[in-house]
């Protein structure tokens, strides 16, 4: 069975951005696993950090299960996703682990630091996943099997810069989007966090909101997730695709119009 890994910053990231692609891609026969680098420890107004720590693990582990994954352990804090050699082995560790065909991860270019450098793990533990002299922690074999790597829509679909991001490939996620919606509702602690912090009026209605808006840009979806497939050198075969290949009928490109079409979402 072929093997996905979700490779996300924060507890509710990969519910938020990945969950109907990873749900469509279970119902297509792949083996899901699921791993946030931190443990979500400053996502609390009132709870201490060790509190804020348990409460999201919990959440995460039983949003896992929802979605039918492997949990993996996250080895950072916010605003810790720091990259170092020490957590460049755990990430490689955990690759060398499920030996994914396909990776998902944030985009290079996000609103926040921390998913900018949960990428540059991720893609830079892929690339090592063959290097038999890297060694990980825990300690696994390299292995040469090839791995594909999708980019995730950055919040709000813009840069830090405000520049317009679209994604390359849409997958329909209307199908399997209540069971999407019920993953990241197991994260209960989070809704009065992000309403204060970050402007987030429900947490739930603020992915509603982004799943349908990435869905009108595909032209053909009600609700869809968006990606962006990474060049194919040092990963994989130069046509590689085993997402549009495994999700054929509920996938489409990017339809042709100039990116100056695109209207950024009022921040």
């Amino acid at each position: 069975m072929p093997a996905v890994l979700a490779l996300a910053a924060h507890p509710d990231d990969i519910e938020f951005l990945f969950a109907g692609t990873l749900l469509r891609l279970q119902a297509a026969g792949w083996d899901l696993h699921y791993c946030n680098l931190s443990s979500g420890n400053l996502g609390s107004l009132t709870l201490s950090a060790a509190d804020t720590r348990r409460t999201r693990e919990a959440e995460a582990r039983e949003a896992s299960a929802r979605l039918g994954a492997t949990w993996h352990a996250p080895f950072c804090d916010d605003l810790e996703i720091l990259y170092t050699v020490p957590n460049l082995r755990r990430a490689a560790g955990i690759i060398r682990s499920v030996q994914p065909r396909i990776l998902l991860t944030h985009s290079p270019v996000d609103y926040m630091e921390d998913h900018i450098v949960t990428c540059r793990l991720a893609v830079t533990a892929a690339f090592a996943r063959g290097m038999p002299n890297f060694w990980t922690e825990p300690g696994h074999t390299h292995v040469e099997q090839d791995v594909t790597i999708y980019h995730a829509m950055p919040h709000g679909l813009v840069t830090p810069l405000r520049e317009a991001v679209l994604p390359d490939l849409f997958v329909d996620t209307a199908g399997v989007h209540e069971a999407k919606r019920a993953a990241l509702d197991c994260h209960r602690s989070q809704k009065a966090w992000l309403d204060a912090s970050q402007g987030m009026d429900s947490h739930l209605g603020a992915m509603e909101e982004f799943s349908r808006r990435v869905g009108r840009l595909s032209g053909r979806f009600e609700h869809a997730e968006g990606w962006r497939r990474r060049l194919h050198l040092g990963y994989s075969a130069h046509d590689d695709d085993p997402l549009a290949n495994a999700l054929q009928e509920f996938v489409t490109p990017r339809p042709q119009r100039p990116a100056s079409s695109f209207q950024p979402p009022a921040l």
